[in-house]
């Protein structure tokens, strides 16, 4: 497989799950943060925090363990502590879906906050 078509399906994994969230986020408010859809939003936020990762190990693959981006991002904490999070507010959404809402809205003020690596790397 040509390196052009394997990004290519890499990125279209990635908007697959990125075009249904406004569905999920939709269907949530319409049942008012039901049990149900609160998890289903959260399975979307994982499989797009799950596509990301791959897409980033990917293009890290392509341009070698060494190179500015592979330290930049490094051991992807953050990518991995979403990961994380989304799983334990899928559960969570069972008992309290109020804090799965949190912990959703946690991770992306965790994403508004610049990485240090990224910063640090000479570009």
């Amino acid at each position: 497989m040509p390196a052009s078509t394997g990004t290519t399906t890499i990125n279209l994994h990635l908007l697959f799950w990125l075009s249904l969230t406004p569905f999920t986020t939709g269907w949530m408010g319409e049942n008012h943060f039901a049990a149900v859809p609160v998890a289903i939003y959260g399975l979307d936020l994982l499989a797009c925090a799950i596509a990301y990762t791959i897409r980033v190990r990917v293009i890290i693959a392509s341009h070698g363990p060494q190179s500015a981006l592979a330290t930049a991002v490094g051991g992807d904490r953050k990518g991995w502590n979403s990961i994380a999070a989304y799983v334990v507010a899928i559960v969570a959404s069972n008992f309290n879906p109020w804090i799965s809402c949190g912990l959703y809205a946690l991770v992306a003020l965790l994403w508004l906050i610049p990485g240090r690596r990224i910063s640090r790397v000479p570009g």
